[in-house]
């Protein structure tokens, strides 16, 4: 059975192994780890540390970062995905980026995972205090749309934004 948890550096092998199967793509949900050195112990720490970080709401946050919460999917001990939780929206996070990011490694997909997170962090945006928050996807991504439909994704446009033709959903929590 799947679970939402905080990140936790003790996963960092199976957290590599799943960034091998991203290849050159990003894994959507993860957080920004470009910045940390996520292949030696430390500097994962330091990763895992940082993403724990954002969502406590005395931290400061670089211009254009807003606060956030930070989950991995995680059955039997390994790293199947991530799942992000934005606590507001920059007006280029209201264009495209929403407040809800979330990716699944190649070789868990295809079970539901993208949308049983999806649904729990839902939950947690609504005892947040959040009415509806916003979801996007790439446009070509019919799978992630799907996902989005299935969780109350209402579709409010389609556009182009800077990731691209973007579909922009809101889901009221």
């Amino acid at each position: 059975m799947p679970e939402l948890i905080a990140p936790d550096a003790a996963l960092q092998q199976s957290w590599l192994e799943s960034l091998a199967e991203w290849g050159t793509a990003t894994q959507d949900g993860s957080g920004n780890y470009q910045e940390f050195d996520v292949h030696s112990a430390e500097g994962f720490a330091a990763w895992v540390k940082h993403l724990w970080a954002r969502s406590d709401p005395s931290t400061p946050m670089k211009p254009g970062f807003v606060h956030a919460t930070h989950w991995w999917i995680v059955e039997d001990g390994e790293y199947l995905g991530a799942i992000t939780l934005r606590h507001s929206l920059t007006d280029k996070l209201l264009e495209g980026g929403g407040h809800v990011g979330y990716g699944v490694r190649p070789s868990a997909r295809g079970r539901g995972l993208a949308g049983w997170a999806l649904g729990e962090v839902v939950k947690h945006a609504r005892e947040r205090g959040l009415e509806r928050v916003m979801v996007s996807c790439d446009d070509a991504n019919l799978a992630s749309a799907k996902t989005i439909e299935r969780n109350g994704g209402v579709l409010e446009d389609v556009r182009e934004t800077w990731l691209g033709t973007t579909r922009r959903y809101w889901i009221t929590t």
